[in-house]
């Protein structure tokens, strides 16, 4: 079989000729950029063939690189396949790299009612006058604390092993560790001596691109520790119909696999950042969506992406640390948030959740947006909530020079309408290597209002500016000249890059128009506009507006929830209570599916302008393009 090696860090592994470079490169421990998945559609996986035989289609796929890229031997790792031993070089830009992780929390106010509790009690000795049994005896010092009754505690056959023992060895002086379940109390744990003050648990955000672990001190309440990782199993397909496909290929387990190692690597950061042991750790709340958390437990998720997109099952569900392969107290407890619907799913309940808008009378309207998005319209009484696909460009995909929230990308764009002199930021300062979600809506809203894109996204090419040019195959405007770059060539914004982020605007834009129209209100009727997640933590509100990405409503009415899946879990995790609120929250929903809802093309199309085809909608946006108007009517 070949033997590939791997540039620049001579890795060698031995596939077969069936094996894609990228599957190569995998077995091979590269974190590979696949957008797409592998297959062949986001010409994010470049490598260059440097020596050796292998099979690669230059022509079907060339739109991806310049000439000077195809010279040097450009691939798609996804779509090449060796015949012999071969040589690949892989560039930095193709690699998974340190993406800017959202962490920070709201830190909203709740009580402290934790689920798990330790009862350190000294439990007095049998006599044959009072020859009552060791278990008996424990659970009584711990009701005697004004813990559960003795009745209400199942003891696990594992802790009734080690009782008699631990009991004596101590000097009857132990400490117990109690967890409250749906079902009643399950202790979890016995130790020697007081360790009641070692009490902790971890509030987990479980992305389909990164993982967030806080860690808890759960006899105060306080944050002690954070981490995060990526999620690993974006080297099985960037996106969430892409993994399902992959674990249809007989792949579930080892996806459950990669998740477990990503959320254990989260906590693992935490808790060393907190100087504690992983073993001191009771209790995990995960918040994720209803195919994240599917995988997770290894439970098929592939009726989901079929109709009638049904989920195996909805209700909040808790399980053992170790039954799930944790690594924390293998008894601990392990509670995941439930889901709405197939693609509503914990992460949306958790963002409900940290924004308080299930406790209010003031409607709100909440968006997630990512490669997919999702809306939730309502108040205390009444809410709505739909999901669809974005498509990956407002995460960088398909767009030629997207890339994710890495160093290095463009962040920040702004454009003076006069003289196109542009201005840009990037993630950590450095060169810009490429534009991510947050850059490319700012470089949508300043063309438009420069008067360099018309409401369809066309580039007006008889502007004469250096910028402004024909591209290859599509007009482009250029961001970054290439020896101001780290790529040592021209980024540029294509027409076509334009209309994938028109596209995808539209679909969100669509979504909450149709939830509004579901609940018989609009735009002035909104009181709350949170935005949940990473690409709207970073996002320029006013952009937004103006491209139609979400409805006109004053500005400061928008609200950044910061990581809200990590804020709800936050919440769970310290206050047992809210956990049947989750419940509730999640039963109370009307869901609205859009692949069944007539209006929703005809909604889309309209949404295919920037900011819409009624301006009406967008009054502040519509004086706005009357200005860019009269200033090129001036010229």
């Amino acid at each position: 079989m070949p033997i590939v090696t791997f540039l620049p860090g001579f890795r060698k592994v031995e596939v077969s000729t069936s094996d894609s470079l990228m599957t190569a490169a995998q077995k091979a421990g590269l974190a590979i950029n696949a957008v797409c998945g592998g297959v062949g559609k986001c010409g994010k996986c470049v490598m260059f063939h440097k020596s050796g035989r292998i099979r690669f289609d230059t022509e079907r796929f060339r739109e991806f690189f310049s000439q000077e890229e195809r010279d040097a031997g450009a691939i798609l790792s996804c779509e090449a396949y060796p015949e012999d031993d071969c040589q690949i070089m892989v560039p930095e830009r193709t690699l998974i790299q340190t993406q800017q992780i959202l962490m920070n929390v709201m830190g909203q106010e709740t009580l402290l009612n934790p689920s798990i509790r330790k009862y350190y009690v000294q439990v007095q000795p049998p006599t044959l006058a009072t020859p009552t049994s060791d278990l008996y005896r424990l659970l009584d010092a711990i009701s005697n604390l004004d813990g559960p009754t003795s009745k209400q505690v199942y003891v696990p056959l594992e802790i009734l092993r080690v009782i008699p023992s631990m009991l004596r060895d101590s000097g009857w002086k132990v400490t117990a560790t109690i967890a409250r379940l749906p079902a009643g109390f399950r202790m979890i744990e016995i130790e020697k001596g007081d360790t009641s003050s070692q009490l902790y648990g971890a509030a987990v955000d479980l992305g389909t691109t990164t993982v967030v672990a806080f860690l808890r001190d759960l006899n105060t309440g306080q944050v002690i520790g954070v981490g995060s990782a990526y999620n690993k199993q974006i080297s099985c397909g960037e996106d969430i119909l892409s993994r399902v496909n992959y674990s249809k290929r007989k792949g579930l387990v080892r996806l459950q696999e990669l998740a477990v190692d990503s959320i254990n690597a989260a906590i693992t950061m935490a808790a060393n950042n907190a100087g504690v042991d992983r073993d001191d750790i009771c209790e995990v709340v995960i918040a994720g969506n209803t195919i994240m958390t599917h995988m997770l437990l290894a439970i098929d998720p592939s009726y989901m992406i079929e109709e009638p997109y049904v989920p195996v099952v909805r209700r909040s569900l808790t399980a053992s640390a170790g039954r799930v392969g944790l690594s924390i107290k293998p008894e601990g407890s392990v509670f995941i948030f439930p889901a709405v619907s197939d693609f509503i799913g914990g992460d949306i309940v958790a963002d409900i959740v940290a924004s308080g808008m299930a406790e209010s009378p003031d409607i709100s309207l909440l968006i997630d947006i990512g490669t997919n998005f999702e809306v939730v319209l309502g108040n205390n009484e009444w809410m709505f909530a739909c999901a669809g696909a974005a498509g990956p460009a407002l995460e960088g995909g398909e767009v030629l020079f997207g890339m994710r929230a890495n160093p290095g990308a463009i962040e920040k764009v702004s454009i003076d309408p006069i003289t196109l002199d542009l201005k840009c930021e990037t993630i950590n300062g450095k060169k810009p290597v490429g534009i991510c979600g947050s850059g490319l809506i700012d470089v949508l809203a300043e063309l438009l209002r420069s008067c360099v894109i018309d409401r369809t996204g066309r580039i007006n090419t008889t502007i004469s500016h250096p910028r402004i040019r024909q591209g290859e195959y599509f007009p482009e405007f250029v961001l970054a000249w290439k020896d101001e770059t780290g790529i040592g060539k021209d980024i540029v914004v294509t027409e076509n890059d334009i209309k994938n982020l028109i596209m995808s605007k539209a679909s969100t834009l669509a979504a909450c128009i149709i939830l509004m129209n579901q609940a018989g209100i609009t735009r002035e009727d909104i009181k709350n506009l949170y935005f949940a997640g990473g690409f709207g933590n970073y996002i320029n509100k006013d952009n937004a507006i103006t491209v139609g990405l979400i409805p006109e409503v004053p500005v400061d009415r928008i609200i950044n929830l910061g990581n809200g899946a990590a804020e709800g879990a936050n919440i769970a995790l310290i206050n047992r209570k809210m956990r049947k609120f989750v419940d509730d929250i999640a039963y109370r929903i009307g869901y609205v599916e859009l692949n069944a809802e007539p209006t929703f093309m005809d909604e889309y199309t309209k949404g295919t302008f920037l900011p819409h085809t009624d301006l009406t909608l967008f009054p502040m946006v519509e004086k706005s393009l009357e200005l860019c108007r009269l200033r090129v009517e001036a010229k």
